[in-house]
């Protein structure tokens, strides 16, 4: 039986984006944010709810938990220390800035699979994008009315495509994946962005990963969508072993994976292609934006959620 060892971080609203970094540095994709102004909001809709327990509303104060998953191996201590470490330095730092970013506590403890596969799943529900495309876990019949709908099994390791940036990819997605577009997207984990660019209409989307298992994972969600055919997933470094052009380009890692892809990904590039590039905390934005102006290329479209901005790029 497979064994995680679950990183839960204690802080408030301010510093929740700014701890889920730090997980997602540490190569942990499947973070998730419990916010209780979260459920406030859904809270005030009420019409949307059929039943609710209201011990869900209890009053937490202002703490939010910032979760990720780490599969026990041997390098498995050395990354929580150096989540430690960087939680600890983060907190420093804000306080000097002024910023209250809460408790910055870090709680470690393990989970079973079964565990897992109970407690995380209640959770995850279908979610609209946009104005065209809807995404379901594999468990939810969900009528998506007119809508194209994706359908995904995120696993234990993976994200469930609601985090800031891969909404913001998802929303740019259905600008630029064209008709019988090539897609590629740099480090899939679940593969829901080329799954996502193919089901829109793109022709064919190549997933690649340097985690075997988001390979296998990006594999399984495209089989669940029935787009075998038109979704290759391959296990590899970034972009270094991907020949040919393409016309859509996903990257939604973090800042200075971006930065550094760009001279590869602007050699993939077809001409009129568009890389979208996501990942990108607010205070490293410019970094980016002057990067790509270096490699002769431009941004033609940016949003922006939280802490987090996602950048469409063009030659």
């Amino acid at each position: 039986m497979m064994q995680w060892v679950e990183v839960t971080i204690r802080t408030n609203t301010m510093g929740a984006e700014l701890m889920s970094q730090v997980l997602l540095d540490e190569g942990i994709t499947g973070t998730s944010i419990e916010d209780h102004h979260d459920v406030e909001q859904y809270r005030r809709k009420s019409d949307e709810w059929d039943y609710v327990d209201e011990n869900i509303f209890a009053d937490h104060g202002d703490e939010v938990y910032v979760k990720g998953y780490i599969a026990m191996e041997a390098e498995v201590y050395g990354r929580v220390g150096r989540i430690m470490n960087r939680v600890a330095d983060l907190v420093d730092m804000m306080e000097e800035q002024g910023v209250d970013v809460g408790r910055g506590e870090v709680l470690v403890s393990m989970v079973a699979d079964e565990d897992w596969e109970e407690n995380w799943k209640q959770y995850y529900k279908p979610f609209d994008v946009g104005e065209r495309l809807s995404v379901t876990p594999c468990w939810e019949p969900y009528d998506a009315g007119e809508r194209v709908l994706v359908q995904l099994e995120p696993g234990a390791a993976f994200g469930t495509g609601q985090h800031e940036t891969t909404l913001m990819c998802l929303e740019l997605c259905q600008l630029y994946a064209k008709p019988e577009a090539k897609v590629l997207d740099v480090g899939c984990g679940t593969g829901i962005l080329g799954i996502a660019a193919v089901a829109l209409g793109a022709a064919h989307a190549l997933e690649v990963d340097r985690d075997e298992v988001a390979v296998h994972a990006a594999q399984h969600n495209a089989q669940l969508n029935s787009l075998s055919d038109r979704v290759t997933c391959m296990e590899g470094n970034l972009a270094d072993a991907v020949k040919g052009k393409y016309d859509l380009i996903f990257a939604n890692i973090v800042a200075d994976a971006v930065i550094a892809l760009l001279p590869a990904a602007k050699k993939l590039m077809a001409r009129g292609a568009t890389l979208i590039a996501s990942g990108i905390i607010l205070d490293r934005e410019t970094d980016v934006i002057e990067a790509v102006k270096h490699c002769g290329l431009r941004v033609v479209d940016r949003r922006n959620r939280g802490e987090w901005v996602a950048l469409a790029i063009q030659k």
